[in-house]
């Protein structure tokens, strides 16, 4: 791994081919210029000086990718991630940009806790924009103080990783984020169905003799959140769909004209619930891993554009939390690091204005983050990634805290190989 720490200096991106559908030079292999934060110059062969020449071999460029749906578990929970951890794991996965989680100890639900997540990660290099909490310390009661979490720097408002359960408090949050043109993130799960749920119910949560969470616990609440969308005419994004019906039920608001977009995680797309024969406690998740059909499901609409972005929903968790019965181990998964190269061993045959569509460019659409495309004048916010290299990261290699894995030594085909964010150049070599 090489950082080049750049002030005012003059950094050339040899014959990188651009990845950015915006972009006239769309498809072309290009020298990148970059100085002072900003594209400056791109030509088909650079021959003036720079401070730093950075030549990566099979390398496409696309504008800085964004993650919408992380817990770097700082302020509170220290000892599973931090900050600086989660920052560092994050640019090892190529993302500049992402949005963590309100629920951290305290919950971040007023604006003294948005400035919290601003203000320590200033100097860190990559953006980490804080998801302002819905509802009081994300419980799911009263509105939390959005306007001045807004006014402060929240870029989304949720109840992370506790899905709003009330109708009343939903509809509410999606008629008060219109006062300033916000975006609603929703896990979906009916938490009284199956509230004691471990993994999916069908025959297999039988056969291992563990409670099951049902499909329809998600496709109601991905329903009930339609209906309200359609009667507020507000903004939202469903993340970590796990079922076929699900990605269904948002296809068709789509088709209607409604303002709502999806995400779906890297691991719901790698695994099914075939693989928690062995009680693997790395693979518990919420949602939970589904079966073969939903997978195909889901990997279709990744294909076919009704699926937006890719969030890694990385989810750190400690040993003592893993490593105990799977009844008793916490749900989640740290995958951030990984993220890419599993959608792309998955899909290689992505067009690479896709993968800038589900890494970069819908994301910061949706959320009203800068485009950060690719031209002459724009900010140097950009990711660099391999489509033929191989990914194979280990526990040892990795940048964040925690180890809850499942994805440590597989060979993944594709690999990021830097990125290009905050006047810092972060190669990984």
């Amino acid at each position: 791994m090489h950082q080049i720490i750049i002030d005012l200096m003059t950094i050339l991106l040899r014959q990188v081919k651009i990845a950015d559908p915006r972009s006239p030079l769309n498809g072309l292999v290009k020298d990148i210029l970059i100085q002072d934060n900003q594209i400056v110059s791109i030509s088909e062969k650079y021959t003036g000086k720079a401070d730093e020449v950075v030549e990566l071999a099979n390398a496409s460029v696309a504008p800085g990718f964004v993650d919408p749906f992380v817990q770097f578990c700082d302020p509170g929970m220290e000892h599973r991630e931090t900050l600086i951890t989660g920052a560092a794991a994050a640019q090892n996965g190529g993302f500049t940009t992402v949005f963590v989680l309100p629920n951290t100890q305290p919950v971040i639900d007023n604006k003294s806790q948005v400035t919290y997540i601003k203000q320590n990660t200033q100097d860190l290099p990559i953006h980490i924009l804080p998801i302002g909490s819905l509802s009081k310390k994300a419980e799911g009661k009263d509105l939390a103080e959005m306007i001045d979490m807004h006014s402060n720097g929240a870029v989304a408002f949720s109840d992370g990783s506790y899905p709003v359960q009330s109708t009343l408090l939903f509809l509410k949050a999606l008629q008060y984020v219109k006062a300033f043109d916000g975006v609603v993130i929703q896990m979906p799960i009916d938490k009284s169905l199956g509230s004691l749920g471990l993994m999916n119910e069908g025959i297999l949560s039988t056969q291992l003799g563990l409670p099951g969470i049902p499909s329809i616990a998600e496709e109601l609440i991905i329903s009930r959140d339609i209906e309200l969308l359609k009667y507020t005419h507000s903004k939202l994004h469903i993340t970590g769909v796990s079922t076929a019906k699900g990605i269904d039920l948002i296809a068709t608001a789509k088709k209607a004209g409604l303002q709502i977009t999806c995400s779906v995680t890297p691991y719901h797309l790698f695994f099914t619930e075939d693989d928690l024969k062995d009680y693997d406690t790395l693979l518990k998740v919420y949602p939970p891993l589904r079966t073969k059909h939903d997978q195909k499901a889901l990997l279709a609409a990744v294909e076919n554009g009704v699926v937006d972005c890719i969030s890694s929903h990385h989810m750190p968790q400690d040993w003592d939390g893993k490593t105990i019965e799977f009844e008793n181990a916490k749900a989640g998964i740290a995958c951030i690091e990984t993220s890419f190269a599993t959608i792309h061993h998955l899909l290689p045959k992505l067009t690479e204005q896709r993968i800038a569509e589900l890494f970069s460019i819908n994301a910061r659409k949706e959320f009203g983050l800068s485009p950060a495309s690719i031209e002459e004048g724009s900010a140097a916010e950009l990711t660099l990634f391999s489509r033929k290299e191989i990914t194979t990261i280990s526990k040892n290699d990795s940048k964040s805290k925690s180890a809850n894995s499942p994805f440590w030594d597989i060979k993944l085909t594709g690999k990021i190989l830097g990125t290009v964010s905050k006047g810092i150049v972060h190669t990984n070599k």
